[in-house]
């Protein structure tokens, strides 16, 4: 795994290290959560913005279409998607495993 090294404020180590000491896991794990999740705020942010699209959404947080439609609607961000087009989709999907 590559390394990489990240200036932090005092404030914002304690903050790892309190998070790390309830979670009982090592700074650097918390710290990647946090990258993550941040990535996953901005991800949401630019996409209920119409900066970024569903594709690019799911291709960026390593999910798949569906997956990034559910996750979008545990923060109340409706799926573009219709249930006509889920109809639809599933039906091309058996056609394609024929």
């Amino acid at each position: 795994m590559p390394v990489m090294s990240v200036r932090l404020s005092e404030r914002e180590l304690k903050i790892l290290k309190t998070l790390a000491e309830e979670e009982d896991k090592e700074r650097s794990s918390v710290a990647r959560e946090l990258l993550m999740d941040g990535l996953k705020y901005k991800m949401l942010l630019a996409y209920k913005e119409g900066k970024v699209s569903l594709a690019r959404l799911s291709k960026t947080l390593g999910m798949s279409l569906s997956e990034a439609v559910d996750f979008l609607s545990l923060f109340g961000i409706h799926s573009p998607i219709s249930y006509d087009d889920y109809l639809q989709g599933i039906e091309t999907a058996r056609k394609a495993v024929r």
